[in-house]
This record gives structure tokens, sequence and C-alpha cells, in this order.
């Protein structure tokens, strides 16, 4: 079985496309992929959760619990110091909360679900699928 990582944009993507009725891009990817492992890291979690002004809401609930939470470990400090160090000598860096999920990703061999290429592409060894 496969196993993916979702970045913040995928959940705003599908919580979009609930609110509006509509079986779009985001939606497809996971019938697609539905014997996938998903799998959020807990930065994308609280981007996500930024949106709603209730930390109870329903639709943030019923989208987080769809996935398993993978949390900040010091394997995952190692990957974001690397991974920062390597992008900024380059001049490639992103955000810090963008560089912390795909340390989360690149710490669990994990593919990145995003739309996000023109951050997510630059990070070094990240497995990008687009949605």
């Amino acid at each position: 079985m496969e196993s993916l990582s979702f970045d913040t944009t995928f959940l705003i993507d599908f919580q979009r496309e609930r609110k509006h009725g509509k079986k779009g891009r985001a939606h497809q990817f996971l019938a697609n992929h539905a014997e996938s492992g998903a799998y959020l890291s807990v930065i994308a979690c609280g981007e996500y959760g930024e949106g709603f002004e209730n930390p109870y809401d329903s639709a943030l609930i019923s989208v987080v619990e769809s996935f398993e939470i993978l949390p900040i470990t010091q394997k995952t400090a190692e990957f974001y110091a690397r991974i920062a160090r390597t992008m900024r000598r380059d001049g490639n860096l992103i955000g810090s909360n963008d560089l912390w999920i795909a340390a989360v990703a690149l710490e669990n061999n994990l593919p990145l679900v995003s739309d996000n290429s023109s951050h997510f592409g630059r990070v070094p060894d990240l497995r990008l699928l687009g949605y």
C-alpha cells in the first residue's frame, strides 16, 4: 500500500471543493488513491486549522481525522536544518512552515502531495506529487 503526506494547499482545496459541493482535483486525487495511507504533518494541521475560527469546527475535525498526524521529532529537526542550510546557500529558501512540512515528509520517506511546486519543487530529494 502506498503512503502519502499532504500539504496545506491540498487541505484547503479539498475543503473548498466540499464547501461548494464540487468534486474537483483534490477529491479526484483521493478517489484515485483510496487505498493509500494518508499522513499529515502537525505543521500542515496547524496551518489548516488557522483558517477556522473555532478549533472544534466539524469541517476542520472531519478533514483532519482522515489523516494520521505525523509529529515533529529530533530527526525532523535534523532534516529541517539540512534542507534550510542547503536551500539558503543555494538562494532557494522557502518559508519555514513549508520547510518543516517537507522535513516531515522526508523523515518518513513519503511523497508530498501538493499543488505548490514552486516552493516544494525546490526542496532537494523531496518526492512531489501534483493533483
